[in-house]
C-alpha cells in the first residue's frame, strides 16, 4: 500500500508540472492532477493484485511433457 501512495504523490507532481506548462493555469492544473492520478492508481493497484494472483498461480501449474 505504500508503494500505491508514494507512486500516487509522484504522479500528481508530475501531473500537476505537465498541465501547468500546457495551460499556464494553476485551477485547472490542480483540478487534472488530483483526478488523474487518483484514477491511475486505482488502476495500478488492481493492475498489481491481478498480476500477484497471475504469478502466485503459475507456481501450481504442472508442466506436461511434450509428446513426440
Amino acid at each position: 500500500m505504500l508503494k500505491t501512495l508514494t507512486f500516487t504523490l509522484m504522479h500528481f507532481c508530475i501531473a500537476f508540472g505537465v498541465t501547468y506548462a500546457l495551460t499556464g493555469s494553476v485551477a485547472a492544473s490542480g483540478l487534472i492532477a488530483a483526478i488523474e492520478p487518483l484514477c491511475n492508481s486505482v488502476g495500478f493497484y488492481c493492475h498489481e493484485r491481478i498480476w500477484q494472483r497471475f504469478e502466485r498461480g503459475q507456481g501450481h501449474r504442472i508442466e506436461r511433457p511434450a509428446h513426440a
